[in-house]
């Protein structure tokens, strides 16, 4: 699936990304201690039919992925299925989110805090939203995603933190997930090539502990083995002549 985009198609993405962007910073104040992620999901739902749109990831995958909205929970990397647990003052929640809106996919994560939580935690959260800007900071045209995986990892290791090696960010647009894959480590100047028009997911995984991970008998969270905390934050961005554009 071709991963370039018109200007005028990067217009449409973009309003889509607004969408998005507004539903999950919305969703994210709305976390605090008593609330359950299933309560979480369905004001997702409810946000985005109202905005005109539909998800991207209900019914994605197999078995099908049951929610709209992605939540997890502190040892939850990504892809944490909505429960009906209530979040406790400590926690950190990872929201994922993703839509489509004019036939167009864009695709989002944000970390938040429950209340007061630990310094570790906090420096977890701060980490890896810096991680995604150190990044997006290398991306432009001819630039490769190991030059932008390299840049992340970097970043993350000098904080004394590690990377999530078997899930990446990727490219989206026409779909939720298509290429490149854009790992969160690398080695500059390997991997595929950035050109003009590109649409990608950037989204660091980063964990306080070991990066290995295993998948839940749900079949959908992704768990760290050693059950250290993760945070995971992402943007959609489009690949611009001298630089990028976020449009999420």
């Amino acid at each position: 699936m071709k991963n370039y985009f018109t200007p005028q198609e990067i217009d449409v993405v973009a309003k889509g990304g607004k969408i998005l962007g507004d539903i999950l910073y919305q969703i994210g104040s709305q976390v605090q201690p008593g609330v359950t992620g299933i309560e979480l999901n369905q004001a997702a739902e409810q946000m985005i039919a109202d905005a005109g749109a539909t998800s991207a990831f209900k019914g994605y995958g197999q078995p099908p992925y049951p929610n709209a909205l992605c939540i997890s929970v502190n040892d939850c990397v990504v892809h944490g299925i909505a429960n009906n647990n209530k979040f406790i003052s400590g926690d950190i929640v990872s929201l994922d989110l993703g839509l489509v809106y004019q036939g167009f996919f864009t695709d989002m994560a944000i970390t938040v805090a429950v209340g007061a939580i630990s310094t570790e935690a906090q420096k977890l959260l701060d980490v890896t939203k810096e991680a995604l800007m150190c990044g997006l900071a290398v991306i432009r045209p001819g630039v490769t995603t190991g030059t932008v995986g390299q840049a992340i990892q970097s970043y993350v290791e000098a904080e004394g933190l590690v990377v999530v090696r078997e899930f990446t960010g990727h490219g989206v647009g026409r779909a939720v997930h298509q290429e490149p894959s854009v790992p969160n480590f690398g080695q500059v100047g390997e991997g595929a090539v950035l050109t003009e028009g590109m649409i990608l997911a950037i989204e660091p995984m980063v964990t306080t502990g070991d990066w290995h991970i295993k998948i839940a008998t749900n079949h959908w969270d992704v768990l760290t083995v050693d059950h250290s905390l993760a945070a995971h934050w992402e943007q959609t961005i489009a690949v611009t002549a001298t630089g990028y554009q976020i449009l999420t």
